[in-house]
């Protein structure tokens, strides 16, 4: 018997995938869990070239990498400037959203969602909302966390050692890609596909389990990644002995309306931990237990996420409040 872990990656492009999964081993475990993990690896369905094994992921917050993707960005298109106001953000990205929305639609990919027929009118609007807190709470956090020493003052804690037009820019890039690929997902046709990269994933987590005489199962979903993960667990029901939910929007109203099904803990799923940190421009609300019945089996945390944007997945997976559990599960099999 032995465990299984299975990963859900977030929004945006990722490195390939066998250096994906054993960054997230590294991070939990201290090792490569080898066969242990199972990665659900959907960033080609929307990113299709992985990032550079050199280049660290722009959405783990890391500054370097962030100026490098903005830097290839400004080299293809003009960019827009570093302090341009969140209302202009907003209709800019909401548009081009629905226009590459539109654009699959006239290339025959349909991307609303059928079920009950409700999915099909004002797409873009049903997002609008969540884009615009994420997008004034990005402009707040920049300002608010730029040092202002005073007479007899101390600065502010550096959350990010960046001016503040540097710090705006990480805020939106994670906003813009984290909304892209939402648009994506919900409208855009790329549900179902990121849906069975994930089923697929489970899949050969369970055949390997089973094969082995049984043990637990551990998903864990960062970002949108929590999103699909959670309509597969919903849908089919799946045994899930830890179900954890890293920076997830699960709880902003926008996105619950949005899923196939009402807001509940998915049928087998054991115990639901959810991660979010404070200043967490996705996971706007932080607590899915008062949404999620049964109560009893969602436990919220607030945990302190050091990246630079505060949305990284790797700070996330190093929290010993996170990480602890995961292990304990594994513990049980010697």
């Amino acid at each position: 018997m032995r465990p299984r872990i299975v990963y859900v990656h977030g929004c945006g492009p990722k490195p390939r995938a066998a250096l994906l999964a054993e960054q997230w081993d590294r991070t939990l475990f201290g090792h490569d869990a080898n066969a242990m993990s199972h990665l659900a690896y959907w960033a080609p369905l929307l990113h299709p070239e992985p990032l550079p094994d050199r280049l660290p992921d722009p959405l783990e917050g890391r500054p370097g990498a962030v100026a490098e993707a903005e830097a290839e960005e400004e080299a293809e298109t003009p960019a827009p400037p570093l302090l341009e106001d969140p209302a202009r953000f907003v209709a800019r990205v909401s548009a081009e959203a629905e226009a590459a929305r539109a654009r699959a639609a006239t290339e025959g990919v349909t991307g609303s969602r059928t079920d009950a027929g409700s999915r099909t009118e004002a797409a873009g609007g049903l997002l609008e909302g969540w884009l615009r807190d994420m997008a004034y709470l990005a402009e707040a956090l920049a300002l608010a966390e730029e040092p202002r020493p005073g007479p007899g003052e101390e600065p502010l804690p550096r959350a990010l050692p960046l001016p503040r037009p540097a710090r705006t820019a990480l805020f939106r890039l994670l906003v813009r890609h984290v909304f892209e690929d939402a648009h994506a997902y919900f409208f855009g046709g790329a549900g179902p596909a990121v849906r069975q990269v994930v089923a697929d994933a489970l899949d050969a987590a369970e055949a390997a389990r089973d094969a082995e005489g049984g043990g637990p199962l551990v998903v864990v979903g960062h970002s949108l990644g929590s999103v699909a993960a959670y309509e597969v667990l919903a849908e089919r029901g799946r045994p899930v002995d830890l179900f954890v939910t890293l920076g997830s929007p699960l709880g902003v109203t926008e996105v619950q309306d949005l899923l196939a099904a009402s807001p509940a803990v998915p049928p087998g799923t054991a115990l639901w931990l959810n991660a979010s940190d404070a200043r967490d421009l996705v996971a706007l609300d932080h607590t899915l237990r008062p949404d999620y019945a049964p109560r009893g089996r969602v436990t919220d945390l607030l945990v302190a996420n050091g990246s630079a944007n505060h949305h990284g997945a790797a700070e996330y997976l190093a929290n010993p409040l996170v990480r602890e559990p995961v292990r304990r599960v594994f513990s049980r099999i010697a």
